[in-house]
């Protein structure tokens, strides 16, 4: 990989080793690693250039990991982390000169926060002067709840996984519905990625990839191709046996038959947005 040129930008992966402390309460714990030698090796396989580690959930607050990733290839990589609100002021400057560009809120079977707070409020505004976002992984049905407070503090906003929508309900759910509403906002980007996470068959590709393209055609119109990013979602946790980067690309590629558009997808945007200049 070269330190400058971007060919394409995989916008979700994740690392970790299995020896990290784990933050308690968590849903999900690896049984491997998923090395940041393994994550370049990967990239170098499909022939991206660049990546944007987001912190898992399991491992919490707790970022030294992936920022240890990040100081080791300054040019190659940015990071989200998780962040506590009542302390993260102490920290973002740091953070920021070490290549993070966003907080992720994880929001799938967990409370959700409140945006109005005074610690959260503080955060967004530094966030907003920053030019970061916060990327939430959250329940379709329930976005209707928090987006209001971040539209109003000017944050960037980043939303996982098609939006994760309800899989039974597949582009129906009405919080898919409420989410396509937000592309009217220019504020919102939505990752279209792990099709598998809002699959009703994730064991079977080609069911997965309809419920895909359904959502991508939706999506399209609704934020065009400058509000929209892909990601590998590397090492696919929890999926790891029904997809692989070479497969999630290969989807893209048959998802988004037009060349500007991926080229958008997959360079413009994510340059843009996750700071690589």
């Amino acid at each position: 990989m070269t330190d400058s040129f971007v060919t394409a930008i995989d916008s979700h992966a994740h690392v970790f080793t299995r020896d990290l402390p784990l933050t308690p309460g968590r849903r999900y714990a690896p049984a491997y690693d998923a090395t940041l030698e393994h994550y370049l090796a990967m990239l170098r396989s499909i022939g991206m250039s660049h990546g944007v580690l987001i912190q898992p959930s399991f491992l919490g607050f707790d970022n030294s990991y992936l920022l240890a990733c990040l100081d080791a290839y300054p040019q190659q990589l940015r990071g989200v982390v998780m962040a506590d609100p009542v302390n993260a002021l102490s920290y973002i400057d740091d953070w920021h000169a070490r290549g993070v560009v966003g907080i992720r809120a994880n929001l799938i079977g967990a409370q959700l926060p409140d945006f109005t707070d005074q610690h959260w409020t503080a955060l967004l505004s530094r966030m907003v002067a920053l030019d970061w976002h916060l990327e939430m992984q959250i329940d379709a049905g329930r976005l209707f709840q928090v987006t209001p407070a971040l539209l109003a503090s000017g944050v960037r906003i980043v939303i996982d996984h098609f939006g994760r929508f309800d899989p039974a309900l597949g582009t129906s759910d009405p919080g898919f519905g409420y989410l396509l509403l937000l592309g009217q906002t220019r504020r919102v980007w939505v990752k279209v990625s792990a099709g598998y996470r809002v699959s009703a068959k994730p064991g079977d590709p080609e069911a997965t990839f309809a419920t895909s393209a359904t959502a991508w055609s939706k999506l399209l119109p609704a934020f065009g191709a400058d509000r929209l990013l892909w990601g590998s979602d590397w090492p696919h946790t929890q999926f790891e046996h029904v997809s692989d980067p070479q497969r999630a690309l290969d989807d893209l590629r048959r998802l988004v038959t037009d060349a500007s558009h991926r080229r958008a997808v997959l360079i413009d945007t994510p340059t843009e947005l996750f700071h690589f200049r």
